[in-house]
């Protein structure tokens, strides 16, 4: 395989170089030994570089889930086929049009098939209740609801069915512990199986997380999350927010808020935690072109509580429905 060689210390420079001018062959993984890299070339092309050719590994061509039903399926079912899923540990949940209901045991097979990871398929449920919970249908695979999920450098094991819980989040999780450079004292309301608790206490600086749930059920599992995770620097609580809270009398340097259907009606209990300095993430739902609104939520209810603060920024972290967005308002007490 024609490849350029590069030292080391310059392997970033050279793959922005090649990225650039479209040489990277991606069909072929790299190849390094203690002095340089070998980066395969779809050509020749003027550089500093020198040209060499490498035995390369080639890269298998990952399953094309809509390529593999094509011949399975008639073209006004492909066009009713959703391919998008959450997957959770070997879990995927799928959502399953009413046209192709009869279709959806051919339909999970082929993705544990083209996905060897997944080993069990669930239909998508609506999120209901207090608790954001889902009803979930077995489709195919292995007659589990038990989740075990890595991201993050953390591992959270859950039921899917009975605990809320989005994969989709872990780069606002990622997000929120980049923020997070000195020991700090950290809430988080509505935490769950705690994915914000351990993805905090675990990968920052934070000298304490503290984590309160109202599902009995996701509470559980937050407690054997910590053990799991082998956390020393966090808490978790089971009750109302609005009830715990103040019964901690603390005050703390960061509160995450991550119930973007109801936050605002907690954002006096947040305020009453919060001191001089205190970072807050508030979570929303909010329609495409009016994030402003959910910045107004906030500096109401602040000037309701007599307290003064400053925006930071606002994060969309994702579309919930057509034209409507999840964000993330960051805002700072002063």
């Amino acid at each position: 395989m024609l490849c350029i060689k590069v030292p080391l210390k310059e392997a970033e420079k050279a793959k922005k170089l090649l990225v650039a001018k479209e040489m990277l062959d991606s069909g072929y993984f790299v190849k390094k030994d203690s002095k340089f890299i070998y980066f395969p070339v779809t050509g020749k092309f003027e550089t500093a570089y020198q040209f060499v050719n490498k035995a390369l590994k080639q890269r298998k061509e990952r399953p094309d889930l809509k390529a593999s039903l094509e011949a399975k399926l008639s073209p006004e079912e492909m066009k009713k086929l959703k391919t998008s899923m959450d997957v959770i540990g070997n879990i995927a949940i799928i959502e399953i049009p009413d046209e192709l209901k009869k279709k959806e045991k051919l339909i999970a097979n082929e993705i544990m098939k083209v996905n060897k990871n997944i080993k069990t398929v669930l239909r998508k449920g609506k999120h209901e209740g207090d608790f954001r919970v889902q009803n979930l249908v077995h489709i195919a695979g292995e007659k589990t609801k038990e989740a075990l999920h890595k991201e993050n450098n953390v591992l959270l094991k859950l039921d899917v069915e009975k605990v809320y819980f989005s994969p989709r989040l872990s780069n606002e999780r990622k997000r929120i512990i980049q923020q997070i450079t000195k020991p700090e004292e950290v809430l988080v309301m509505f935490s769950g199986c705690a994915p914000y608790v351990c993805t905090v206490a675990k990968n920052t600086p934070a000298c304490l997380v503290d984590g309160v749930e109202l599902n009995p059920i996701g509470h559980e599992y937050a407690k054997q999350n910590l053990l799991l995770n082998k956390l020393d620097n966090a808490n978790v609580f089971l009750g109302d927010v609005k009830t715990v809270v103040p019964e901690l009398k603390k005050s703390y340097d960061r509160i995450i808020m991550p119930l973007p259907k109801s936050a605002a009606d907690f954002l006096e209990t947040a305020l009453g935690a919060s001191k001089k300095g205190t970072i807050i993430h508030f979570y929303d739902f909010q329609n495409e072109n009016e994030f402003s609104k959910s910045e107004e939520k906030i500096l109401k209810a602040c000037e309701e509580a007599g307290r003064k603060c400053k925006i930071l920024g606002i994060t969309s972290c994702g579309q919930n429905a057509p034209r409507q967005y999840r964000i993330c308002v960051d805002f700072q007490i002063l």
